[in-house]
């Protein structure tokens, strides 16, 4: 299964993929004679299923439990054993008897993929058609179909994402084991080739039947959980539009569930023309980074997908065009730099009002249960609910997690430590929530010396962005931690850990400072400062981008050096660009940047961020877990799957608001003291999380639900 602690990074995988993918190619590489000679000898074969059942005419318990290597006996015969053999004796009978259920046994195995050489190397074979074979012998036997892949390699040096995968449809009576050690004969006595005894041909976690497993107690009580808040909001609806108000206002506990209120406050589109102080460009900014995120993660699920022409991703991964797919990491610095902004303007303004008090654990407080909820019943929901949404023959190995993880570490997460406390994050994507609460957590000391110190208090803060910069560059060259090549635990150390991804937030703290002290003042640039400005910023933006395209042109990895210096320059670089186009809407020189981020549409989209960001890999795992045909792999064909990821995406977020985000946001206005914070409890860190302060609206504009 792909991991998210491998995928996030999307620059190594796709130069891990090209690497592997260009083996496919024809080329003048030592191994690509082997490579040949053996698909040479693949071709000859017939239809794996026919040459299967050929070879097996007359099946004894010695094909089940003979040492292929040694020609003898491994182990004696059990009952799975005998009752494997005696499935496997009925099949062959009423194969001879061209009886149905046996011929669509075969039917259902896949090939060896046509169009090799092209990169097809999946044969999904009919995943229906096995599973849906039941064929009665007896009043209490049946024999039933078990889909399975049999991964086959053309020679022993090409990645492992690159071997054959078809289709094997067996009587589900039968292990993985029994499958492995017949078609591990099979094919070394048909094409004479010694296969790597380590590495099995078939595994029983790629196999599947049409049994599923009874509900358990978690999964009926996230079931109840979910139809009580159903319940809750048609009934709170229900009651808001059939039931006169007389003129009173509707009762707040309701009013807390009723999608009608609630759909008023999302739906609202605010002209914030009249107030200076807005920020309008940083909805565009937010919802553009959320698409930027699921627009990279949908092309992740493509590349890794049964795609029929797997040479064509290498010379797509050498294109200046995926450039901008390979660093949509770049998204999550965006949204930090957003964090530490937002933070500052709207915290620093409410504590002039206060005279610089803050209440501290009310504001940890507010925060935690504005984030949790959602998150909370997300884990249940990717564990339970999300497995039974649907099958296919890859259901449930092109999720960007193992989500069964969370059965051991879901109390990290609730916690947001995960991205220190375990190397099995569940719902991988929550790093990024562990790190902006951590963040967060330290915010009131940043604060505080800003408010007292002002500028001494900045010039600390700028040290200490450099000094974790440096620590950054450091730890990578050093103890030669790698991301591109994920050594040394690289993922942990440098990716997911708070110090090492500090810099973007803290930038946008000093930001926030600059705009807070000049607040109401006008800026008049000249044109050629304003055209300078601009430059800068998008050279700053663009070099992030492509700094590094030409070692990926080249199919060639930068040194270690090179990387530390990039990884370092570019978590700088990115928010510093950033910090220009901000300024310059705010102070009329956006020209269409300003028109585009600032349309008042963006406003919904917003506020619906974090919802959609925690549930949008549910989407894409569960829709690429129902593919049942190979695919082609192109950016126009990437463009229609993100158009329907991204749409049901925003559906079932939509669905998240109305249930569990706003009803339980209000809640927490009902139930916590009157008296808010002075520091808005939720930053929209939880961008793409975007959603609301309990402040007024001021600068960033997105009134929690009423």
């Amino acid at each position: 299964m792909v991991s998210l602690r491998l995928i996030t990074p999307f620059l190594f995988l796709f130069l891990a993929l090209a690497s592997a993918s260009s083996s496919l190619e024809i080329t003048k590489d030592s191994s690509v004679d082997s490579q040949s000679e053996s698909y040479h000898t693949l071709s000859r074969l017939r239809r794996l299923a026919v040459e299967f059942f050929d070879y097996y005419q007359n099946i004894t318990i010695f094909d089940l439990t003979q040492d292929i290597y040694n020609n003898k006996h491994s182990r004696l015969p059990s009952v799975e054993d005998l009752r494997c053999l005696a499935d496997l004796q009925i099949l062959g009978n009423d194969m001879s008897a061209s009886k149905a259920w046996a011929l669509r046994m075969i039917d259902s195995w896949g090939s060896l993929p046509s169009g090799i050489l092209y990169g097809n190397l999946y044969d999904l074979g009919n995943y229906d058609e096995c599973l849906g074979i039941d064929h009665s012998v007896t009043s209490s036997h049946n024999v039933q179909g078990k889909y399975c892949f049999a991964k086959i390699s053309l020679a022993p040096s090409i990645s492992s994402y690159l071997k054959l995968k078809t289709a094997v449809c067996f009587p589900a009576s039968c292990s993985a084991a029994h499958m492995d050690t017949m078609i591990r004969k099979l094919l070394q006595n048909l094409l004479n080739i010694e296969l790597n005894q380590e590495e099995p041909l078939v595994r029983e976690d790629k196999c599947q039947t049409a049994d599923r497993e009874p509900y358990d107690g978690l999964t009926i009580f996230t079931i109840v959980v979910l139809s009580i808040l159903g319940v809750l909001v048609t009934l709170s609806t229900l009651y808001d539009y059939i039931v006169p108000k007389n003129k009173k206002p509707l009762n707040l506990w309701i009013k807390a569930f009723s999608a009608r209120a609630n759909c008023r406050v999302l739906f609202r589109l605010v002209d914030t023309r009249s107030n200076p102080n807005v920020i309008d460009c940083l909805h565009g900014i937010r919802c553009i980074s959320f698409i930027w995120v699921v627009y990279g993660h949908v092309y992740l699920v493509s590349a890794f997908g049964p795609n029929m022409n797997y040479v064509k991703v290498s010379r797509w991964l050498k294109s200046p065009y995926s450039m901008f797919i390979q660093h949509a990491a770049y998204s999550v610095d965006t949204f930090f730099f957003l964090s530490g902004l937002l933070l500052v303007v709207i915290a620093l303004r409410a504590m002039e009002r206060t005279k610089g008090k803050l209440n501290i654990p009310l504001m940890y407080l507010h925060r935690y249960l504005r984030l949790t909820p959602v998150l909370a019943l997300a884990i249940i929901v990717y564990m339970k609910i999300l497995p039974r949404m649907g099958d296919g023959p890859l259901y449930g190995s092109v999720n960007f997690d193992d989500y069964s993880l969370c059965e051991n570490t879901w109390y990290w997460t609730l916690l947001y430590v995960q991205n220190y406390a375990t190397h099995e994050i569940c719902l991988g994507h929550s790093w990024y929530l562990a790190v902006d609460m951590q963040l967060y957590i330290i915010a009131p000391l940043l604060l505080i010396g800003l408010y007292k110190w002002k500028r001494k208090a900045a010039a600390v803060i700028f040290v200490s962005m450099l000094l974790l910069a440096a620590c950054l560059f450091s730890m990578m060259v050093i103890k030669d931690i790698s991301l591109l090549s994920v050594t040394n635990d690289a993922m942990k150390k440098i990716y997911f850990s708070t110090h090492t991804r500090a810099s973007p937030y803290l930038i946008g703290i000093l930001f926030g400072y600059f705009l807070h002290v000049n607040r109401g003042k006008s800026f008049k640039l000249n044109r050629i400062a304003v055209i300078l400005g601009w430059l800068l910023s998008l050279a700053l933006l663009f070099t992030c981008l492509f700094s590094i395209y030409g070692y990926t042109k080249n199919s060639e990895t930068p040194s270690i050096l090179e990387e530390a210096f990039n990884l370092t320059f570019t978590r700088i670089a990115w928010p510093l660009g950033l910090c220009w186009v901000v300024f310059a809407c705010m102070q009329g020189y956006g020209g269409l940047a300003n028109s585009f981020l600032s349309s008042p549409l963006w406003q919904p989209m917003s506020k619906l961020s974090y919802s959609a960001y925690i549930f949008h890999m549910f989407i894409e795992g569960l829709n690429a877990g129902l593919t049942r045909t190979n695919t082609f792999f192109s950016d126009y064909q990437v463009m229609l799957r993100f158009w329907g990821d991204f749409g049901f995406t925003m559906i079932l977020a939509f669905v998240a608001y109305i249930a569990i985000e706003a009803p339980f946001g209000n809640l927490e206005n009902l139930l916590l003291p009157a008296k808010k914070p002075s520091l808005p409890p939720v930053v929209p860190s939880k961008q793409p999380i975007g959603q609301t302060t309990s402040i007024p609206p001021i600068e960033n504009k997105l009134p929690l639900p009423e």
